[in-house]
């Protein structure tokens, strides 16, 4: 992937991401187009956030990224209950935190146990740092035999992903990840973080009304 390919890949989840959150909290989920569509979103955050663990293998790198992705998921966790009407599964940065644990431990068991365990209270369960996993496999394998085991973990993960969400439609981030990640193209490194509370702060309000 480019630079400029995963940011424009992280945007265009960032508008389905919304679309889909919208539609939840102030159409109550009357725009259903808007719901299946945004399921591209989580595939492609969790499969650009996997490359990137899988390119920059720098001491640290990992565990101040989960850092941020915890502290940021704790803040967020109220906005997002009050916004959504439930507090389990907690909300997707605690997902994208443990499939970046998962891809990234040293340990084979405790990413296993973390996986077993904790993958029951986060958004998406298993199925989310299943499919990083996997992703991170594929970008990281340098043989053949690498690129098969990497294509099985990730079309198992896709294939537990469609059925948690009840359809297909996040099948549609791999032709989405191929052609806009090669992409070289400028555009404005977006703060997430900042933004997933920003606008689940704005929706907590609106679902108070």
């Amino acid at each position: 992937m480019t630079s400029g390919g995963r940011e424009l890949l992280k945007w265009l989840a960032l508008v389905l991401m919304t679309g889909d959150h919208v539609n939840k909290v102030v159409f109550a989920g009357s725009l259903q187009w808007l719901s299946e569509v945004g399921r591209v979103a989580f595939p492609v955050f969790a499969v650009v956030l996997a490359y990137n663990a899988a390119v920059d293998t720098r001491p640290g790198t990992a565990v101040r990224a989960i850092r941020r992705l915890l502290v940021a998921g704790a803040i967020v966790q109220p906005f997002h209950a009050l916004a959504f009407g439930y507090w389990l599964p907690v909300n997707v940065l605690f997902s994208l935190a443990l499939g970046l644990y998962v891809c990234t431990a040293r340990s084979a068991w405790a990413a296993l146990t973390a996986w077993a365990v904790l993958g029951l209270f986060v958004d998406y369960q298993w199925t989310g740092p299943a499919l990083m996993l996997g992703a991170r496999l594929w970008f990281g394998a340098r043989t053949w035999t690498g690129h098969v085991v990497a294509a099985l973990a990730l079309g198992a993960a896709y294939g537990a992903l469609s059925l948690y969400n009840g359809n297909d439609w996040a099948l549609l981030s791999v032709p989405v990840l191929w052609v806009l990640g090669r992409l070289d193209v400028r555009l404005p490194r977006f703060r997430f973080l900042g933004y997933y509370v920003a606008h689940l702060i704005l929706l907590a309000a609106i679902a108070s009304t």
